[in-house]
């Protein structure tokens, strides 16, 4: 629904800009420049998901490995003390745990196909362990399980990735690390904002273990960083990054040797997947792409980032996170949406540009906040969310500005 309005908003919103172009300025040629964008871009969206065939099924192979070979199930055994915490109204044992768990390490782990099912399953058991009479109320655990989803922890951004790769970037992976960190900051805030209505005791020793530690080692990591000059910054980025996507690939086939699971099979059929999810996507980005680049070429885009430039120009804010805003706007309400926009922004400004990055981040540090809230509390009937819309919001937020100040910390723009 919410798509459909950004949608058709994008081709009125084009039109009017080209007769306010043709009657005010007498360019003729708009009509015809937004139709000649339109088709072009209807070629390059159908050039990049055909390109995205071979990354993503590479992508897709490995992680079913790890999938087959029980990682998933390693990580949720390794976070286990901290839900216990942060889920207090869960009866301890409690099956649902375990969904949760595996809901959360499959996001990390970035395999979206089996986090949704999961997440919907742990949904419906928490909704039988909600403790309000009135059960279309949010629970406060169904409340933090939701925004753990929304605030989008990514420890493999592989379709990002895989993007990056397709368009061009001389280093795919270079946005690794920037995300993770982003996306870190933007799960504490999540926490620590439920934690403030849900009165969770954040003091809890073994709470403050996780969190402060985890925390510790995120600001140690900067605190390196902003010490070196940007010409060692990227390299020793690419060197982490480099070392952990192999690190994970080695791990993954090493659990399938000692679980004895045929890696390769596991690995075709997870390219399979990617296979078959290249070619559905088609649709969706020749849609998105020719409404963005419709919307940009009638004048209307330019018009959209001069006004929120005019804005942040008041708050003293740069100009080089403008051209990527539009990923941070879309993405709460879209992601697909959010999507066309971040490929946009590299096709436009290039995959290694400033921009082009930190449309990335900006795409990996925040979720389809209401499209999740929509689903999720649907699926059992949740009408009344309580806090979870403002704390999914704030953590957004941190996200989106971690963002920034991380792009400008690793990939600061050129003069």
């Amino acid at each position: 629904m919410v798509l459909n309005i950004i949608w058709l908003v994008f081709f009125f919103g084009a039109f009017v800009a080209c007769m306010v172009q043709w009657i005010a300025f007498g360019d003729s040629g708009i009509f015809n420049k937004a139709i000649l964008g339109a088709f072009d871009m209807s070629k390059t969206a159908f050039e990049i998901a055909i390109g995205l065939t071979g990354i993503l099924s590479l992508w897709l192979g490995i992680m079913k490995i790890g999938e087959k070979a029980g990682a998933v199930q390693i990580l949720a055994k390794i976070v286990s003390p901290l839900f216990s915490r942060l889920f207090p109204e869960i009866p301890k044992g409690h099956p649902v745990t375990g969904t949760i768990m595996m809901n959360v390490s499959a996001n990390m782990l970035g395999l979206d196909n089996a986090a949704t099912p999961m997440g919907l399953k742990a949904m419906k058991e928490l909704q039988e362990l909600n403790p309000n009479e009135d059960k279309t109320v949010a629970s406060n655990s169904q409340i933090m399980f939701l925004v753990l989803n929304a605030s989008g922890l990514t420890l493999i951004p592989v379709s990002i990735m895989t993007y990056r790769a397709q368009m061009g970037a001389a280093n795919p992976s270079d946005v690794f690390l920037p995300i993770l960190l982003s996306t870190f900051f933007s799960t504490i805030a999540g926490i620590v904002s439920i934690s403030f209505f849900q009165k969770v005791k954040l003091k809890d020793p073994v709470t403050v273990l996780w969190l402060g530690g985890l925390t510790a080692a995120v600001m140690g990591l900067m605190f390196y960083f902003s010490h070196l000059t940007a010409e060692a910054i990227g390299t020793t980025s690419l060197f982490i990054s480099g070392l952990a996507l192999f690190a994970v690939i080695v791990v993954f086939l090493g659990l399938a040797v000692y679980k004895k699971v045929q890696a390769y099979e596991a690995f075709v059929e997870g390219a399979k997947d990617g296979f078959h999810t290249a070619v559905m996507i088609i649709p969706n980005l020749v849609a998105i792409l020719v409404g963005v680049a419709v919307f940009r070429a009638s004048g209307a885009m330019d018009l959209l980032l001069n006004g929120v430039s005019w804005v942040l120009g008041l708050f003293g804010a740069g100009n080089d996170v403008v051209p990527a805003l539009p990923t941070a706007l879309m993405k709460p309400l879209s992601g697909g949406g959010a999507r066309g926009m971040m490929i946009d922004a590299m096709k436009t400004f290039g995959p290694d540009s400033f921009a082009g990055r930190l449309s990335c981040m900006f795409q990996g540090a925040t979720d389809t906040t209401f499209y999740i809230i929509a689903v999720y509390f649907g699926s059992v009937g949740i009408k009344k969310t309580r806090h979870a819309i403002t704390c999914a919001l704030i953590s957004d937020a941190v996200g989106i500005l971690s963002a920034i100040a991380i792009a400008y910390l690793f990939f600061p723009p050129t003069a």
